[in-house]
């Protein structure tokens, strides 16, 4: 996998160090020896090349600087100077660099089971049951496969944040997301029509999931609205947020010429129920989404009521996210309960099957070979 890290940040100038193993340097296709223990490259944007320093001997300016590892499990320290609030990151197998847009573009080039470790742990933490960390790389490693190509016009495959998948660093702090991942290697979620399904996830749907089409305006056939009780005792499953009432009037005013001035609906303005998810608030012939009031006022989810306290409109919220998909909370406890990562990829997505890769490849040769014959 192309993987490109840091791309929330401008980066001009990285220090590349040391971690385990030892690392070949390349500047173009010239050999520059070795990272070993306390040694270091510094690399940094010189107009549209990148100037190259093993330690402090400049080596001059190159297109493209390669760091590759030299035996299996190597991992290297990426220390970006440009800005002192970005901490260093780890990561495991290759690291390109080249300029794009006047910064250093960093690509990991990574095993997909090591990349697959390392997006666990960055969306999934740790203290979890293996289950729960089955069920999170099988859902990463469909999403990765299916949305491959996705930066390819920057260089890489996927990005490390959030909209594609949160990848802060290789794996580091719990060995058992790597059994996990290894355990389901291969595997992947279909749908009827054996495409890859989109594995969506969020952290806590409040006790009930949301159509696909009242976040994206897209139906998914394998995704449909359903009751979930396992995440609703869990620490993001209820919220609060108080609005000035004058902010609330001024918004739904300005931005969707609601009726103020009628008595009736101003009430209305105030006094929502949602005890099952919508798509509108107050009623559908206004056009107002719920995704855009989440947007507008920094909710944690649309799954929410009102009631107006005071001055302040008080929204009553359940749940973290979108809702579409696996509730990660949820899925959390469904492992705590027994269930293994099989039952709770099913729960989640009904409308979905597992099957193995190899398999899948297996039967396709069997087809091209024509009919099997004993």
């Amino acid at each position: 996998m192309r993987i490109g890290v840091f791309c929330d940040y401008t980066i001009n100038r990285i220090v590349v160090a040391y971690n385990v193993g030892s690392y070949s340097i390349y500047g173009d296709t010239t050999h520059f020896g070795s990272i070993l223990p306390n040694e270091f490259i510094d690399v940094s944007v010189e107009g549209k090349k990148l100037r190259l320093k093993v330690g402090v001997v400049d080596k001059g300016l190159f297109s493209k600087i390669t760091v590759q590892q030299n035996n299996i499990g190597s991992s290297i320290t990426l220390d970006p100077r440009t800005n002192k609030t970005i901490k260093s990151r780890k990561y495991e197998d290759d690291i390109e660099l080249f300029v794009s847009e006047n910064a250093i573009t960093i690509v990991n080039l990574v095993d997909i089971d090591n990349y697959l470790s390392g997006v666990v742990e960055s969306e999934g933490g740790g203290g979890q049951h293996i289950e729960y960390y089955k069920v999170q790389a099988l859902m990463s490693r469909t999403y990765a496969l299916k949305y491959v190509n996705k930066h390819n016009k920057e260089g890489f495959s996927l990005c490390d944040r959030v909209h594609c998948q949160a990848y802060h660093s290789m794996l580091r702090f719990t060995p058992l997301i790597r059994e996990a991942v290894q355990l389901t290697t291969g595997s992947v979620m279909l749908d009827e029509k054996d495409q890859l399904i989109d594995s969506y996830f969020h952290a806590n749907c409040g006790g009930q999931t949301s159509e696909p089409d009242y976040v994206w305006n897209n139906a998914i056939p394998y995704l449909t609205t359903f009751v979930d009780t396992f995440c609703i005792y869990t620490k993001q499953a209820k919220w609060e947020k108080r609005i000035p009432k004058t902010e609330w009037e001024e918004y739904f005013s300005k931005q969707f010429n609601y009726p103020i001035q009628d008595s009736v609906w101003r009430e209305k303005l105030y006094q929502f129920k949602q005890d099952e998810r919508k798509a509108f608030y107050v009623a559908p012939s206004f056009g107002i989404p719920l995704r855009d009031i989440r947007q507008k006022f920094g909710l944690k989810s649309t799954f929410f009521s009102t009631y107006l306290e005071n001055n302040e409109v008080v929204i009553s919220g359940k749940g973290y996210g979108h809702g579409v998909g696996l509730c990660q909370e949820g899925a959390m406890k469904m492992a705590r309960s027994g269930y293994d990562f099989r039952q709770i990829a099913k729960f989640y997505f009904p409308g979905a099957r597992i099957i193995d890769l190899s398999e899948k490849q297996f039967f396709k040769q069997l087809a091209r070979s024509g009919p099997f014959k004993l």
